[in-house]
């Protein structure tokens, strides 16, 4: 009875953490033009505020102040943008060009920023979730997305019709 409950549990956060996975894959990949962009964090350079790993969800602002932590850069299939803390703001030409560094380097990054560039202001953080995320693009990690679950519900659907036609012999 305890082993039933175990295995049920288990099957239900499994479909729910896949539910959440296939969300934010959807959520990532949609062309929304100046909304929500979802985002892996790939390295340490914000820790401890980011974990490596982490997912960063960050929304464009009209104005960006000294202490925001933005994304930046280009978003493609071949460039990754990069997630800094602004660590000082000057005009040039009447338009603000930002200069970042990560939390966890020594140095100011060496390009600095103009608001174009910016995708967004950090709004939520969720940690180590990105390497789910990050394993379920990869071909490997989408055949797990779809085998584990096929092959729970094959697994209970079998348990059950057993449980049926042992209930029929008795009969």
């Amino acid at each position: 009875m305890i082993m039933k409950k175990t295995l049920k549990i288990f099957e239900y956060v499994a479909y729910a953490v896949i539910a959440i996975v296939a969300i934010v894959l959807i959520w990532s990949v949609l062309p929304i033009k100046d909304g929500p962009k979802l985002l892996v964090v790939l390295s340490g350079s914000m820790e401890p505020a980011i974990h490596t790993g982490s997912i960063v969800i960050v929304k464009p602002e009209q104005t960006y102040r000294i202490g925001d932590v933005i994304t930046f850069g280009k978003l493609s299939k071949t460039e990754t943008p990069t997630t800094h803390r602004i660590y000082d703001i000057r005009l040039q030409e009447g338009k603000p060009i930002y200069v970042t560094k990560g939390d966890a380097n020594n140095v100011f990054d060496h390009k600095e920023v103009s608001a174009g560039e910016i995708i967004g202001k950090e709004f939520l953080t969720i940690p180590f979730l990105g390497y789910l995320i990050d394993l379920a693009r990869k071909p490997i990690g989408f055949m797990l997305i779809i085998i584990v679950p096929a092959l729970a519900i094959i697994f209970d659907e079998t348990r059950k019709i057993y449980a049926e036609i042992k209930k029929n012999k008795k009969e």
